[in-house]
Parts: C-alpha cells; structure tokens; sequence
C-alpha cells in the first residue's frame, strides 16, 4: 500500500477532528454554549441541578453511542457529542459544588481526582492516552469519559477563580478569562518546544478551554450587580449555536491522522 494510500485509510478511519486552530475556536464556542444552556436548564427553568443532570447525562449515552457506532468522522455528530459533555460538565460541576455542599475546592478536588483516575485507567489498559489511538469502541468510551471529566474540571475551575462564595478565590469573570486565556498562550508557546509532550499539552489546552468558556458564559449570563452583562441565558445560548454552526460550515474539518499502530 503507498504512502498516499495509508495516509487516506488511516484519515478515513479516524471519527475525531485534526487538532487545527479551528478546532481551538469551536471548542471555546463549545464550552461558552455548555455554560448558558446548563444555566439555562437548571437556573432559568427551575428544574435544579439532579434534574439537570440526569437529562444531560441522557443526551450524553445517546450522542456518545451514535459517534461509536459511526463509520467516520461527521462534524456534526462530533460536536453536538462535545456540546453534551460541556452541558453535561456544567450540571455536575454544580452540582458537586453546590448540591453536595463541599464549596469550589471540594468540587475542583473531586472531579480532578475522576479525571486523573480516567486518564490512568486509560493509560494502563491502552498504553497511551494520545488522540490518535482512538479507533476502537473501548478506546473511544476511554476518550469521551476522560473529555467529560476534563469538561466538568474545567467548569468547577472557572467557578472556584471567579466566583466569591462557596470558597471562590473573587477574581471575577473579566479577570478570570484573562488568566485562563493567558494560561492557554502558554501552553501554545509550549507547543513549539518539541521536547514537550504533545499529548500532554493536548489535555492542559483542553480542561483551560472549559473555565475560559465558563468564565465567558458567565460574563454573559450573570446579574449586573456580579460582574455580569446579564444576557438572557435562552438567547446567548441561540447565537452562540448560530455562531458554532457558522465555524463548521467555514472553517476546514477532517479527520485526525490515526496513528499507525493504533
């Protein structure tokens, strides 16, 4: 089989999207939307954060099993499978922070605690927890669980940063999506430093995107008096959905290189 040959299959095999700038752009857009529309469901419609949970841990099986059960790579499917874990991570991030009454370090403690134990679970079955060895079913569960951690840690992160109660450290919204936009350039300029693992850099860019996404929804959402610009949650969520389906039909999607021996 030639290069250009392997090079197809390998593309066509793969059901996860190259790690591109656009792909950066739509998951901050993601986890922005994960904040609103979990606020919108818990908080506006009353329904509280179990309930909250419960539907979104729904929409997450449901997503998660069609992506599994996809021969290839669809956009579409994909991120609506990543607006689930950001919806998802919302809710549980509440309401391990809230509901459970352990405060924002509580909350950071235990879901940084599953999102290491899922990473280590993966590494010991697999033996690497890089991107591009997601091509089995078992390693795509590995995957989808290990992003939903990684977006429920974020979400308790950007509340613990920018949030005054429940143990926060009061920075703000403002604030605290400078520090984790500033935390993300850094981990870019690490990205041209080839010794550093890419691997690793993928997992520290992706849980940053999560509380710099928080922090924006809630810049957004939240009251005047909190620092807020107090959109309503409904209508944030609807542009914020017109603009991620904008950045999939313009910017460029394909498929990730799947590893060779993967």
């Amino acid at each position: 089989m030639s290069t250009i040959t392997r090079s197809f299959v390998d593309e066509a095999l793969s059901k996860v999207p190259a790690v591109t700038f656009g792909f950066w752009i739509i998951k901050i857009a993601c986890t922005t939307l994960g904040e609103t529309g979990g606020d919108w469901v818990t908080m506006s419609l009353n329904l509280g954060y179990l309930a909250g949970t419960l539907i979104f841990l729904a929409c997450f099986v449901v997503l998660v099993s069609a992506q599994i059960r996809a021969q290839r790579f669809y956009p579409w499917l994909y991120w609506a499978t990543i607006v689930a874990t950001t919806t998802l991570g919302t809710t549980l991030a509440d309401f391990c922070d809230r509901s459970l009454g352990v405060g924002y370090p509580g909350g950071v403690s235990i879901i940084l605690l599953l999102l290491v134990a899922s990473l280590a679970l993966w590494y010991r079955v697999e033996g690497t927890v890089s991107i591009e060895s997601v091509a089995t079913p078992r390693v795509e569960w590995f995957y989808w669980i290990t992003i939903l951690f990684s977006q429920t840690l974020g979400t308790a992160l950007g509340d613990w940063v920018a949030g005054e109660d429940r143990g926060g450290l009061g920075v703000g919204y403002e604030f605290g999506a400078a520090i984790f936009g500033a935390s993300l350039v850094i981990v870019g300029l690490l990205w041209l430093w080839p010794r550093v693992s890419r691997t690793a850099l993928f997992w520290f860019a992706f849980v940053l995107t999560r509380p710099l996404g928080a922090t924006l929804g809630d810049l957004l959402d939240k009251p005047v008096a909190d620092g807020g610009l107090q959109f309503s949650r409904l209508y944030a969520s609807v542009l914020l959905v017109i603009f991620i389906v904008g950045c999939i039909v313009v910017l460029p999607q394909r498929a990730a290189r799947r590893a060779q021996n993967a």
